[in-house]
């Protein structure tokens, strides 16, 4: 009997020590080049089931008050390569393609033809700043309802005039505060903030808000596209980033 507590007790204390040693040992093994790769691998994962067990796709972003939102002249302007693309706002269309009934070009009166939503949401860049704005346009998910995207496929994936391009999951495309926005402070966007259109994202970062649009594909997966995790910033490893895939 004595030997059996005494086992119990050793096999207690044993996993409790080796508790305390984790993160030495977790340390240790990252400062081995080859074990490097796999943790980060493992720890990426991590964070993508943490993120898609919190969202939530019908979950709203909060809403300001006219009253908190800070003037226009105010609002960053802010890109990943250019202020101002050079899109000819007469001709611009949006390419439509993929899982999609109707695919082709599509302008921007079909977009301001849709219902219009306006809403006061916060911006929240990776860089560490944020602000609050005043956004209008058409949901996305009745832009997809008009084309007859296919719901089930599983990225929506953008690409914009200067080039950047990025992906939504189907739950943030279809969440009735993603815009497709023509408009900031009820006047028509301007250039350098993404006209003629742009997305918004209000569960997302800023670095989803892209600007500029000029193409939208309904893809399962990014293989044919060139793009390995669906986003500039995701291929290039920018913040820790990535598609949940």
């Amino acid at each position: 009997m004595e030997s059996r507590i005494d086992n119990r007790k050793f096999k207690r204390v044993s996993r409790r020590e080796l508790l305390k040693l984790a993160p030495v040992l977790a340390v240790g093994a990252f400062a081995i080049p080859k074990f490097q790769e796999r943790l980060l691998k493992t720890g990426v994962g991590s964070s993508d089931w943490v993120s898609a067990g919190l969202f939530r796709s019908r979950h709203p972003a909060t809403t300001f008050s006219d009253s908190e939102v800070v003037p226009f002249e105010k609002f960053p302007i802010n890109g990943y390569d250019v202020e101002d693309p050079g899109v000819d706002l007469e001709k611009w269309t949006l390419t439509v393609s993929g899982a999609v009934q109707k695919p082709g070009q599509y302008k921007l009166a079909q977009f301001q033809a849709l219902s219009r939503v306006r809403q006061n949401t916060r911006h929240v860049c990776v860089e560490g700043w944020d602000v609050i704005g005043r956004f209008g346009g058409a949901r996305l998910s009745d832009f997809l309802k008009m084309i007859g995207a296919d719901t089930t496929a599983r990225f929506v994936y953008v690409e914009c005039a200067d080039d950047y391009y990025e992906s939504l999951d189907m739950a943030t495309a279809l969440h009735p505060q993603t815009l497709l926005c023509y408009e900031m402070y009820d006047q028509p966007l301007t250039r350098e903030h993404g006209a003629p259109l742009r997305l918004r994202c209000e569960n997302e970062l800023g670095f989803k808000q892209i600007k500029w649009i000029r193409a939208m594909e309904f893809v399962e997966d990014f293989k044919s596209l060139g793009s390995g995790q669906g986003g500039y910033n995701e291929d290039h490893e920018f913040y820790g980033y990535r598609m949940p895939i």
